[in-house]
């Protein structure tokens, strides 16, 4: 035992850190499905909307789909603010921005150590709701660009027939579907 610093030796885990982790991480998937969710609502309505209007092109498909990362990335940030938000509240980080970052460090699991004692179990936690949240963003994104690239396949593949050639590699591709 000789070979551990004093402060993890004296570190006993207790129970409102248990409980204020639990709760911060609930919050975290909570904002997190619920903003994902609304992300993928709106990138359904924007897609019938601009099809409605005129045969999609990929630049407006791709800009729907840029659109849609840059409001997880804004889910992601809210998030973090709800636990820097609780670092500053509970005296762990001297002010909001310090909490700000050394919770998107966590987050990101690029550090840890940077909370004092009492909340050191948090910031492994940080990192959970970081690992699950990542992947449900993950997921939502394989899950749109799957549906786009579907989508301009059969806009090809419709091209195709209209011009009566049943070459699989035409030029007319999804790039000539505007």
């Amino acid at each position: 035992m000789d070979d551990f610093p004093a402060r993890d030796l004296a570190y006993v885990i207790r129970l409102d850190e248990i409980v204020w982790g639990g709760l911060l991480l609930a919050l975290s998937i909570a904002i997190h499905v619920a903003g994902t969710l609304e992300i993928v609502r709106m990138t359904i309505v924007l897609t019938e909307r601009t099809r409605r209007a005129a045969r999609q092109s990929r630049a407006i498909r791709l800009g729907i789909f840029i659109l849609a990362v840059w409001m997880i990335v804004l889910v992601h940030l809210t998030e973090l603010a709800v636990w820097a938000g609780f670092f500053v509240w509970k005296d762990a980080q001297p002010n909001a921005f310090s909490a700000f970052y050394n919770a998107i460090l966590n987050y990101t699991t690029l550090q840890a150590g940077y909370l004092p004692l009492r909340w050191r179990l948090l910031e492994g936690m940080l990192a959970i709701a970081g690992l699950l949240t990542f992947a449900f963003s993950g997921m939502a994104l394989y899950a749109l660009g799957a549906k786009y690239v579907e989508e301009w396949l059969q806009i090809a593949k419709g091209r195709r027939e209209e011009l009566g050639t049943t070459s699989s590699a035409s030029a007319d591709g999804p790039d000539d579907a505007a």
